[in-house]
């Protein structure tokens, strides 16, 4: 297994929203820091024994209070059960990483669009009006 390190942000601070409230790109990329913890908890799990919360922990370098977290939701979708050695995954595994695969091709379409749509947008910004 490859070790691959997420993308470190290049902005320092969190975007701001313009108005009250959270900003959508920022609960996206939460969204995402979670979807990866869960894809790295599964690999972990998929590819060696069963391992408790406390070692899985130690193994992604991530606080235990995420570790259980993630590991809930995964136990809740049925993709992982817990056992008396630690989590296990379950038959609903091959399934998940399909159907990860296919929603994780829907999102870089977006992306992609969403990236050239800015472009275009900030290589020809709007002319300024009043009002609405």
């Amino acid at each position: 297994m490859v070790d691959v390190k997420p993308p470190v942000n290049s902005l320092e601070e969190p975007m701001r929203p313009l108005s009250g409230g959270t900003h959508l790109g920022d609960r996206i990329a939460n969204e995402l820091d979670l979807l990866r913890r869960k894809v790295e908890l599964l690999e972990r799990l998929s590819n060696g024994p069963p391992m408790g919360i406390i070692r899985l922990s130690e193994t992604v370098n991530l606080p235990v209070h995420k570790v259980r977290y993630t590991l809930h939701l995964l136990e809740r979708e049925g993709v992982i059960q817990p056992s008396a050695d630690g989590a296990v995954v379950t038959d609903l595994a091959a399934t998940y990483w399909i159907r990860l695969e296919h929603a994780l091709d829907r999102m870089s379409e977006q992306i992609t669009f969403l990236k050239q749509r800015v472009a275009e947008h900030r290589s020809h910004p709007p002319a300024r009006r009043k009002g609405y």
